[in-house]
């Protein structure tokens, strides 16, 4: 679960029509409604309610407590009728203020930081960036509904953080036992230069101590600490390397048990499917349409024109991991699907060029994708 969520999702609704959105705000206005926005912090998040004309009716500090989230919303309910909610951070420090406010039946958005022209204008300060967060939700700049994290899906994101702290501990202590073994005695080194890599752990793992530990010639002091260094980096190794492989069959078992449609296509495995899984979310009713998921995965096309040139570019925006999965998926259908084999033939016989036909498999994958998860219904499947 990168982040990974500061994306602005793009769809069809009535943030989109300013006819509509006028008419939002005239109705919240006769209704009482206000927006509230929330600057989320670790121990305090800042709070503000901003009346549909764009008043600061109040701004408070709140303990970042389930105590303090109760207090925060009662608070914000006395000054009007709270239906809409800007919080920064919804999937960090704001995380457990989304899941409560989404229970308590509000919806709550993912808001954006300023961009740095405002902060130089007005400043920065915690207030201005909950004003701001506010203001954001009235006017339909903030589109990206939050995660609500109470599902199969916020367990596979726990379970791939820590199967990526992993892989990474793995990799640097991979890096560092052979570079030991780079500067170890040679008799050692040409004892193991030819081993592989899972026989070559095995056998680090399993080095003695040499005979008087506090005695000896520095020789011998310098093999003993080279032995106990590749012995406990190798332990390490394997250590590392089975908490991986049950990771992975937990990861595994939850994408069979929740989506296995997602199994079925060609090129997608349990680990794609997990990553895809995570940046969709638990709720999946908060991506309006495919469209938005391919925004919300950077392979969406953007408009890209100035007077009479008109034009489009990549999307450089959105969930880079999900991104890295279609990608994967499209390379892995390149070599075993004949389809997509005999589309990036034509292609390339049009002329065009190896990234820009990737381009378009991509965002295939990712309508695929968003239609096996959320059927045409609108009923979510997870």
């Amino acid at each position: 679960m990168p982040s990974t969520q500061h994306v602005t999702t793009q769809g069809a609704n009535h943030h989109d029509d300013p006819t509509a959105q006028y008419l939002l705000q005239h109705r919240s206005s006769r209704s009482g409604e206000v927006a509230l926005g929330v600057d989320t912090h670790g121990e305090v998040h800042v709070a503000s309610v901003v009346s549909p004309l764009g008043k600061v009716l109040g701004t408070e500090s709140f303990p970042a407590t389930a105590a303090g989230y109760r207090l925060l919303l009662v608070w914000a309910r006395k000054r009007g009728t709270v239906r809409r909610v800007g919080v920064e951070g919804t999937g960090t420090f704001g995380a457990g203020l989304s899941r409560y406010l989404l229970a308590q039946q509000v919806q709550v958005y993912e808001v954006n930081r300023p961009d740095r022209t405002a902060r130089r204008l007005l400043g920065k300060s915690d207030p201005l960036d909950a004003q701001a967060a506010a203001r954001a939700v009235l006017s339909g700049r903030a589109k990206a509904r939050a995660k609500t994290g109470d599902g199969p899906v916020h367990c596979a994101r726990m379970f791939k953080l820590a199967k990526e702290s992993a892989v990474k501990a793995r990799t640097q202590a991979i890096n560092q036992l052979k570079a030991v073994l780079v500067i170890a005695d040679p008799a050692l080194r040409e004892r193991l230069s030819g081993l592989g890599n899972r026989e070559l752990f095995r056998t680090c793992a399993r080095l003695g101590q040499l005979d008087g530990e506090d005695g000896g010639g520095d020789e011998d002091v310098v093999a003993q600490a080279t032995h106990i260094t590749l012995s406990l980096l190798a332990q390490r190794i394997e250590q590392l390397t089975a908490q991986i492989v049950e990771l992975n069959k937990r990861l595994t078992r939850l994408v069979e048990r929740h989506a296995p449609q997602l199994l079925v296509p060609v090129g997608i495995g349990p680990d794609s499917a997990v990553t895809l899984l995570i940046t969709i979310g638990d709720n999946l009713e908060r991506l309006n349409t495919e469209a938005s998921f391919a925004a919300l995965c950077g392979v969406s096309p953007v408009e890209y024109s100035s007077g009479r040139r008109s034009s489009r570019r990549l999307n450089r925006g959105g969930d880079r991991q999900a991104n890295a999965a279609l990608h994967r998926i499209v390379f892995t259908r390149l070599r075993h699907d004949p389809r997509t084999q005999a589309y990036y033939e034509r292609r390339t016989q049009e002329g065009k060029t190896r990234r820009e036909i990737i381009r378009c498999p991509k965002r295939y994958a990712a309508r695929e994708v968003f239609n096996l998860v959320r059927p045409v219904s609108g009923i979510p499947s997870l």
